[in-house]
This record gives structure tokens, sequence and C-alpha cells, in this order.
């Protein structure tokens, strides 16, 4: 193999890693394109939370019903929710019910990948 042959195979060679380089870089893009169009078209971050959280909510009063739960309780937690979640509650368990109901929907958040800052639990006075 001449010099011509040797200079054939290194082009070739060349043309293979750019190639394959481009065809990786490719693949990211297309890649990053379809993970944000699986976000773009649901719901945003914070309806979503919203929605994990209404859902923990409903099932939990389905289980342990409403004895026990103050109105002041309840009002504030509706308020909560009408708000798409997004005002600032306060939303105080005092009673026995009310505290195991708090505790139930905490650990539902955590395991539904919401941050405790998300919840509307606290009692200023």
């Amino acid at each position: 193999m001449g010099k011509a042959g040797t200079m054939g195979t290194t082009r070739m060679r060349l043309q293979l890693r750019v190639g394959g380089a481009g065809l990786l870089a490719g693949m990211v893009i297309l890649g990053g394109t379809a993970a944000f169009a699986q976000q773009g078209g649901g719901t945003d971050w914070p309806t979503e939370k919203c929605n994990r959280y209404r859902k923990a909510y409903d099932q939990s009063i389905a289980r342990l019903g409403r004895k026990g739960l103050g109105a002041e309780f309840l009002a504030s937690h509706d308020a909560f929710l009408a708000a798409n979640c997004q005002a600032r509650a306060e939303v105080c368990a005092r009673s026995k019910e009310e505290l195991e109901l708090a505790n139930r929907l905490v650990l539902m958040a955590m395991n539904s990948g919401m941050s405790g800052t998300f919840l509307p639990f606290n009692c200023r006075s």
C-alpha cells in the first residue's frame, strides 16, 4: 500500500470518527427534545403537585372520615386546595384526628416526590 492508500485509510477513519460524533450529538439533541416534549405536554409541576396532594387528601378523608376535624382546619385546608395549593396556608392540626391526617398527608406527599415546604401545615399560635 502506497502513500495514497494510507491517506485514504486515514481520511476514512477520520470520517467515521466525525460521523460517530455527529450521530452521538444527534441522539443527545433528539433525546433532549423528546424529554422536553414529554414535559411540555402535561401540566406544570406546581399543578401536578397539587393534583397529587388533592388525591392523597381525598383518599385519606375517604379512609379516616371527617370525625374530629375542626371547621377551622377544614376551611383552611379547603382554601389551600381552592388556590391550586399556591396560596400561603396556615392549616393548623390541633386535635388528635387532625394531627393523624396531617401526618398521613406529609408521608403521602413525600412519597409522591413533594418537598416539605409545599405542605400547608403551620401553627403560628
